[in-house]
């Protein structure tokens, strides 16, 4: 198989990053790459798909993480995996022999150790500029399910109709489960039975980078758990912030401890985000930097300044997204910059994913989730045309159609796109440029 056959194929059957931004996997494929990486981190607290995946799933992800490696040309592909993931490690190494350019990497249970540029440096000792991309570096890093899914197109003919998704938390029976695209979180949670709460919210993805949703928010391909909290829970007062009011906060009370700086681990990586200079300045009104401001986009959102590090309770990230945002929105671009050094002392500030599990609160909700093939039914779906970064695809079907799941309901549009496909079978309710509703008859 060549580039451009493997690129056509991600790219129509509509794989993309599952569980992180939903970058399309077909623009990642380029043959500059001589290592390619598989994250098995998970590095956030309470996630467990990907282990589980890989483990059911051992054959088919490693032997398309082979053709991958061998249709870019690439040296090498490296499993980076924590190493008390051991049932997984082991399911894998069983196999590994037939594989002699694929090894493992194991790594610490830290936060954040599957951010990618963190995990590259991890895996290769190679620093991925701030601005710059892993291919700059040679590396490219694919998630286990993004990985599952390739293998599924590329020999069962299969597009992405459904998403691995963990249901945890307040639920009395937490699992992993496939659940269609464009089902509801409601028509989700119910297949892990009944709430443990009266007043639940909905932590959308992890508890450090994750969003609220609503019983109304959809399963899109990037949607890899629903952690169900009390309403009076730590974590969800945190989300639900003012960040006028946070600013104020940052005025009175930040001392410049700057321990979200020492902590922070793009910044220990070299990058140029220096979260303790960006609470002064916003604190003191200080324009007298701008670079302090420009600096923000360097930040990747971990959330470790402002739900483990800040002594004070501060909200530095928020406060730097809303900077990074703004700068994106008035067209400003990252610049690409030399890293400095690694700071010699890094190794002794990785943040332990299980203290920090007690600190925000989780720890409790740290059970068995297992994990369940059958695919969950579900009797209408609403699918969005924008599921991956880039341009939504562009529906080819109309109201009153049947479709059969698989079917292509929305083809690539020009320029960096992916297709959308039926994840059930039924009839076109509703078509539009946003979206396609689909019932079962």
């Amino acid at each position: 198989m060549q580039i451009n056959e493997l690129k056509a194929i991600a790219r129509e059957f509509g794989i993309v990053g599952a569980g992180g931004a939903g970058f399309p996997a077909y623009a990642k494929m380029t043959d500059q790459a001589d290592t390619v990486i598989l994250n098995c981190v998970e590095c956030e607290p309470l996630l467990k798909l990907h282990r589980q995946l890989l483990a059911a799933h051992r054959e088919e992800i490693l032997q398309m993480l082979e053709e991958v490696r061998t249709v870019l040309g690439a040296k090498e592909a490296v499993i980076g995996i924590k190493s008390e993931y051991t049932t997984t490690i082991r399911a894998v190494e069983e196999i590994l022999g037939e594989y002699p350019n694929i090894r493992i990497c194991s790594l610490k249970a830290s936060y954040p150790m599957g951010d990618e540029v963190v995990l590259i440096y991890e895996a290769t000792g190679r620093v991925i500029k701030p601005g710059g991309l892993p291919i700059d570096e040679q590396v490219v890093v694919y998630n286990v399910e993004t990985m599952y899914n390739l293998y599924r197109a590329v020999h069962d003919k299969k597009p992405v109709t459904e998403k691995l998704v963990s249901i945890v938390g307040e639920v009395e029976q937490p699992l992993t489960i496939r659940v269609p695209l464009g089902a509801t979180v409601k028509q989700a949670v119910a297949l892990a039975g009944k709430l443990t709460t009266a007043n639940p919210v909905y932590l959308m993805g992890g508890p450090m980078m994750g969003k609220l949703g609503g019983e109304n928010t959809l399963i899109t391909k990037t949607t890899n758990a629903i952690i169900v909290l009390p309403q009076e829970h730590y974590l969800a007062r945190r989300m639900e912030k003012n960040l006028e009011i946070e600013r104020r906060r940052a005025s009175s009370a930040c001392c410049q401890c700057r321990a979200c700086t020492d902590l922070c681990s793009r910044h220990m990586l070299g990058h140029p985000i220096e979260p303790h200079l960006v609470m002064r300045a916003v604190g003191q009104q200080d324009l007298s930097d701008l670079k302090i401001y420009m600096n923000t986009a360097y930040c990747s959102g971990c959330g470790i300044c402002e739900n483990y590090a800040c002594p004070q309770g501060l909200s530095p990230r928020s406060i730097i997204q809303q900077f990074k945002s703004g700068l994106r929105a008035a067209g400003v671009k990252v610049e690409k910059r030399e890293p400095a050094l690694v700071e010699w002392d890094r190794d002794l500030k990785k943040l332990p994913v299980h203290r920090l599990a007690r600190r925000l609160g989780l720890a409790g909700y740290d059970t068995a989730a297992p994990f369940e093939e059958n695919i969950a039914r579900i009797d209408r779906v609403r699918i969005p045309m924008s599921q991956h970064i880039g341009a939504p695809a562009l529906p080819i079907v109309e109201e009153g159609e049947k479709v059969t799941k698989g079917q292509l309901i929305g083809q690539p549009a020009e320029g960096l796109s992916t297709g959308i496909h039926a994840s059930i079978e039924g009839v076109v309710a509703k078509a539009s440029d946003k979206e396609i509703v689909i019932k079962v008859r």
